[in-house]
């Protein structure tokens, strides 16, 4: 197995930034790249932040949070990857943004880096076929909030080297993860089942058979879930999983992954949830309120 000491992070958003804690505080150097300096400083803060409640909470010793924090290096550029075993691209889920980033990124890697997606839902064969190196091609899919969730589905592409896999999932173990492996079929498994759980709660909603409280309260109790569909949805936010819903209809061809109307409506808005301040709840006050 090649080993990973350094790795390059591309996206400094709510995955991009997790990502890069808990590399870091499994004492890998870590390099974060976005196109905003003010995004990249933001993350470190949130980085800051929420180590510092694992310090509080006994998780993680001070001394321990300190040095991850100094392991990670931002930067605008794409260079600082010529010195990386493993580049993690964590963008927005669309296609066209990631195959972007790739172009970018292939001439400043050396010639046995690996290079992963944290794509939620694309085809890993197509992303990798981008490259120079789609054997060093992998999905590694990590789960929101990357701190906290213990998963990380792991996909291969159809030229993918064993190499590589082994390689990565060593990594994953290393960072505290369980892995799943899963075939390169849109969404793989966790957004397989969950999204179009949530797309149908949209649904719900959409043909009055229950209000957003109703909903989220149905699914709690009644099925033993942590957070409501609706409200999951927001957390994960609605742009991706209208994103997610669209890839597994055109990928699929099967009228079931059908995007709800009122999810594309809510997108079309603006409203994507808590990021944005509204979605199927807003935000903006005290205490989130149905939206609906």
């Amino acid at each position: 197995m090649s080993a990973i000491e350094t790795v390059g992070v591309i996206g400094a958003g709510q995955m991009g930034s997790g990502i890069a804690h808990v590399c870091a505080l499994s004492g890998i150097t870590v390099h974060m790249c976005d196109v905003s300096e003010d995004r990249l400083k933001a993350a470190v803060a949130t980085i800051e932040k929420n180590l510092a409640r694992q310090v509080s909470r006994g998780k993680v010793a001070e001394a321990d949070a300190k040095a991850a924090v100094a392991r990670i290096h931002i930067s605008t550029e794409y260079a600082p990857f010529n010195a990386c075993d493993f580049v993690v691209e964590a963008a927005t889920e669309n296609e066209k943004i990631k195959l972007e980033i790739f172009k970018k990124l292939v001439p400043f890697l050396n010639p046995t880096a690996m290079v992963a997606s944290n794509t939620s839902s694309i085809s890993i064969t197509r992303l990798a076929a981008s490259t120079d190196r789609p054997g060093r091609f992998i999905g590694m899919h990590f789960m929101n909030p990357v701190p906290v969730m213990q998963l990380v589905e792991l996909i291969r592409g159809i030229a993918t080297e064993e190499d590589t896999f082994q390689s990565v999932r060593q990594l994953a173990v290393r960072l505290g993860k369980t892995t799943a492996v899963s075939e390169d079929f849109p969404a793989f498994i966790v957004n397989r089942i969950l999204v179009p759980m949530i797309n149908e709660a949209v649904y719900t909603l959409y043909e009055g058979v229950g209000n957003v409280e109703a909903i989220d309260t149905a699914l709690k109790l009644g099925a033993n879930h942590p957070m409501g569909p609706l409200e999951l949805a927001d957390f994960i936010g609605l742009d991706t999983c209208l994103a997610i819903m669209q890839v597994l209809h055109d990928g699929l061809a099967d009228s079931k992954y059908r995007p709800c109307p009122l999810l594309v409506k809510y997108v079309e808005a603006g409203w994507l949830g808590r990021k944005s301040g509204r979605g199927f709840y807003d935000y903006r006050g005290e205490k989130p309120v149905p939206t609906r």
